[in-house]
């Protein structure tokens, strides 16, 4: 373990102590003065709705051992004679302060670390391939939605006495994996997919697949690169550089180092055989969906890398986890629910209206906007439609301006078993008058759209019933 303290904030980031002792060792970090525990360090970061830094007393009087604020923060040095035995540090910059922290405590230590980036996918590799190495090596990886420029710090300034790293990597704009890339230093680099996310941002896919591959940018040269090579840009890339970099494959239907073979496909998992070292060996993960077996691909391919045995490879995959509003699937009075709605896009709701059309019985799609994708909106909401119809989902509930475009493009196409509302209380309203035993239910939208009240409302009204 390699400790950081105060005094390496005076040293590396310009840090002016206020008050407190330069040896406090920095253990863990907070920026939530609602969640923090006794002995955190507080991060004070102004957001676009208040600024944190002036919540420092809060913070100490929660537990929080000391504050990292801006040195524009209004301190009251009085109130701070009854904290003598905790630490006021500021800086010009909170954010840059616990990235530069970050650099340097991961330079501290020479342990793998594995970098996920992609449009979607990101979140539940990232717990599988955890879920995997866990078996083997003690593992610290990102917690919930931790993916950003200060997420990505927090994670690694929580490492202690971890073997590996599992950072995921998000991004909204071109530089911004390239920043967390060089913090992060993978040593093994992901690329679960290349979508339409964000493509409102970066004009084109291929923008995109530029903004993705920036994770190579902190990697060394040996590093190792592993994609799925179904997606058509990504089987592009490898066509173009497999023989000059260390690429490693995953996929379905394109011929890739680890690929799975005789998928057999039920409503609530996938089996399949896969190729390792000769020898053939045979898989099940507990989620259903093509999507997942390709996860569980590349966490084949991690762990094989990481000389897993392979019968620790599958408890992995079979007992994994996944993050909560990220095809969960549950079955309530005989109707089966499955709430997919932490966030979308095109992808992302393709593979669940997929599943949903996978289904026996009535098939009910609750879907709100898709956000994020500028110009492109209507053109890629019109798309959903065609999946829709692809399946033959029976009766479709949207909520939201941007979804008006799936009606339309519905009906257009005489499919008139659809319903448009504004909010989400006439849209569980709707849901609640139709639903009977033995529907399957699907809920997808960005994470704005709030989609878990229509799933806590139904959820609690089936529970009643």
């Amino acid at each position: 373990m390699h400790d950081i303290y105060v005094k390496d904030i005076i040293k590396k980031c310009n840090g002016k102590l206020i008050v407190g002792n330069e040896n406090i060792i920095l253990d863990n970090f907070s920026k939530d003065t609602r969640t923090i525990n006794n002995n955190d360090i507080y991060i004070g970061i102004k957001g676009e709705v208040f600024d944190g830094n002036n919540l420092y007393k809060e913070a100490l009087e929660n537990g929080a051992l000391g504050c990292i604020l801006d040195d524009t923060t209004n301190i009251d040095i009085d109130y701070l004679k009854k904290y003598q035995d905790r630490f006021i540090i500021v800086v010009k910059d909170t954010i840059k302060c616990i990235q530069t922290l970050a650099i340097y405590k991961r330079n501290l230590y020479d342990i793998p670390v594995i970098g996920i980036t992609g449009s979607v996918g990101k979140t539940s590799t990232k717990d599988i391939v955890t879920s995997v190495l866990s078996k083997k090596y003690k593992v610290l990886s990102t917690i919930g939605n931790y993916n950003n420029h200060i997420g990505v710090p927090l994670t690694i300034l929580r490492l202690k006495d971890e073997e590996c790293m599992v950072i995921e990597m998000g991004m909204n704009n071109l530089g911004e994996i390239s920043k967390l890339s060089e913090i992060a230093k993978p040593t093994v680099s992901i690329i679960t997919n290349v979508g339409t996310a964000h493509i409102g941002n970066l004009g084109s896919r291929e923008n995109i697949l530029k903004a993705k591959l920036e994770i190579l940018n902190g990697m060394n040269k040996d590093g190792i690169l592993i994609i799925n090579n179904d997606n058509d840009l990504l089987h592009n890339y490898y066509l173009e550089n497999g023989n000059t970099k260390n690429i490693v494959t995953f996929g379905i239907d394109n011929d890739s180092n680890y690929m799975a073979n005789n998928i057999k496909r039920d409503t609530l998992s996938s089996t399949y055989n896969v190729l390792i070292n000769d020898n053939i060996y045979n898989f099940k993960i507990n989620i259903p969906g093509d999507h997942f077996v390709l996860n569980s691909l590349c966490a084949i391919s991690i762990g094989n890398l990481f000389n897993i045995d392979v019968s620790l490879i599958k408890e992995g995959i079979e007992n994994f986890i996944l993050t909560k509003r990220r095809m969960e699937i549950e079955k309530i009075k005989d109707i089966t629910i499955i709430n997919d709605s932490y966030n979308a896009n095109l992808d992302s709701m393709n593979s669940a209206i997929n599943y949903l059309g996978s289904l026996n019985n009535r098939k009910i799609a609750v879907i709100g906007d898709m956000l994020e994708l500028g110009k492109f909106s209507g053109e890629l909401h019109r798309k959903v439609a065609d999946t829709l119809l692809k399946n033959n989902i029976d009766i479709v509930i949207t909520v939201g301006e941007l979804s008006k475009y799936i009606k339309d493009e519905l009906n257009k196409n005489n499919y008139y078993n659809i319903f448009s509302y504004d909010n989400n209380i006439d849209a569980f309203n709707k849901l609640k008058e139709i639903i009977k035993r033995n529907d399957n239910v699907l809920f997808k939208a960005s994470n704005s759209m709030k989609f878990n009240e229509i799933y806590n409302y139904l959820i609690d009204y089936l529970n009643t019933m």
